[in-house]
């Protein structure tokens, strides 16, 4: 099947066994083409960046280390991902990058129709989870579905009403909950809705307390717990972010503040440490712009942009 969509001299590059929606499993093959340098007519202007042409003195590995060493990436992190991409042996550094990152992290944005579980936004204080949910909320109402949202932000001055705003202009309920009972109820009520969107307080993950508390709301219901993390967050911390969330249940990271993060190894991190997949991503403040599908090919686009890799040329001939 890879042959005949890419020609004879297409090779598989990578194989990853995922579950689908209904618990089943499928596999999922990545392909490319083997030393083909296509001209960008052939392979299409949203394709073309993958294949830039590379200064001669510099090696597929040299510029993915480079990468992950400008986006302050772990360690560990980093050398998965160049080990992966030197066993792949492709000869351009963005799709060597696309596929390891293909082969090392998992991906699952959020489903055009949910499936009737409650999708829970769980992060840090001032992560995003208020600006997330609104945006998912408008992506579904658009679609034509039935939407509630449910807030157990009560502490945080103006938290309620910032969603509020939201939710009135959108014409969909909002309910104010303050324990896992009351939770249990709105949900019960909601329980006909064809998607129903809950925003969290903050909770700090280094604050056993906080995690309790947010572990209890966790298990009011069979939930779909989504971690909201800055881009811009130091990569250590969220990697150590990703695993306590881990632990709660937590399955999708959903990336916040893209536009205004020069480093990206956070969200590597947090992904790697706690197993979690990509879901969406916001890249910008405004709920009109909404979230959009991070992919692999995407999360290569943001770590390797043409414009960074100029500068890099750049400084290489000027020094």
């Amino acid at each position: 099947m890879v042959r005949e969509a890419l020609g004879e001299e297409a090779i598989i590059v990578a194989t990853r066994e995922i579950e689908n929606a209904v618990g089943g499993t499928m596999h999922q093959i990545t392909a490319a083409i083997e030393n083909d340098r296509r001209d960008d007519d052939d392979i299409g202007a949203s394709d073309s960046w993958l294949y830039a042409d590379d200064d001669d003195d510099a090696t597929v590995i040299e510029e993915i280390t480079e990468t992950m060493l400008r986006h302050a990436v772990p360690e560990e992190i980093l050398d998965q991902v160049i080990s992966c991409a030197a066993v792949l042996g492709l000869d351009e550094p963005r799709l060597a990058l696309m596929s390891a990152i293909e082969s090392l992290f998992k991906f699952a944005p959020f489903p055009d129709r949910p499936s009737g579980t409650p999708i829970m936004m769980v992060g840090a204080p001032g992560s995003g989870k208020t600006l997330a949910t609104a945006k998912l909320a408008a992506r579904y109402l658009v679609d034509g579905m039935d939407v509630a949202v449910i807030t157990t932000d009560t502490e945080r001055a103006g938290g309620r009403e910032q969603l509020e705003a939201f939710t009135r202009l959108m014409e969909i309920d909002l309910k104010t909950v303050k324990s896992e009972a009351a939770l249990k109820e709105a949900l019960f009520e909601y329980k006909g809705k064809d998607a129903v969107l809950i925003d969290t307080a903050g909770t700090n993950p280094f604050d056993r307390e906080n995690v309790k508390t947010l572990a209890r709301l966790i298990g009011v219901a069979d939930m779909d717990p989504v971690l909201v993390l800055p881009a811009n967050t130091n990569a250590e911390e969220a990697g150590e972010m990703g695993e306590i969330f881990a632990t709660l249940g937590v399955k999708r990271l959903l990336p916040t503040r893209v536009d205004v993060a020069r480093r990206l190894g956070s969200l590597l991190a947090a992904s790697y440490q706690g197993g979690l997949s990509f879901s969406d991503i916001s890249g910008t403040a405004k709920v009109v712009d909404g979230l959009s599908q991070l992919t692999s090919k995407r999360l290569t686009q943001l770590l390797m942009p043409r414009a960074e890799r100029a500068k890099m040329q750049n400084a290489r001939k000027a020094g």
